[in-house]
């Protein structure tokens, strides 16, 4: 009986990371998804990134990486990326979490990078953003991140 429960508050476990009147990109294979704000669209036809306004306000994509083994990063894999210890903002088994480049400007943009496991793979996704944009949205992008959720076919 409780794993029954688990499997059906599975799905609305996993969504609460998808914070309200978010939309969901996914990536081409549909096998990872993100959640960006409602009021960003998607890029094109291009399935697996979303804009906000416009490409150089910001983009968020998401890509999936069929067989590669999620692992955090280690101490000398930080070292090579040049990932400041107070940009690391996360990195653990759950999730890799950090900002690549900082903004020096208004007009320069933060990009960020995460990933997190798949279903049979790792998930990751990838934020460029002028400072408009702020850092907690980019976390609420960043923590959307997982396994594409199948949705139910609708009952004819």
């Amino acid at each position: 009986m409780v794993p029954t429960l688990i499997l059906l508050f599975l799905p609305s476990l996993l969504a609460q990371t998808v914070p309200a009147g978010w939309r969901i990109v996914k990536d081409s294979k549909t096998a990872c998804q993100i959640a960006v704000p409602a009021d960003w669209s998607p890029y094109g036809d291009n399935i697996g990134a979303a804009v906000y306004q416009e490409v150089s306000t910001a983009i968020a994509t998401v890509t999936s990486q069929p067989g590669q083994e999620f692992a955090p990063l280690s101490d000398s894999m930080q070292r090579l990326l040049e990932i400041p210890k107070d940009k690391m903002f996360e990195n653990t088994p759950k999730r890799i979490f950090y900002q690549e480049q900082a903004s020096r400007n208004k007009e320069d943009p933060n990009t960020y990078s995460f990933s997190a496991p798949g279903k049979a793979g790792t998930c990751s996704g990838h934020v460029r953003s002028l400072p408009s944009v702020t850092g907690e949205v980019v976390r609420k992008i960043a923590l959307s991140l997982g396994p594409a959720i199948e949705t139910p076919a609708p009952n004819l």
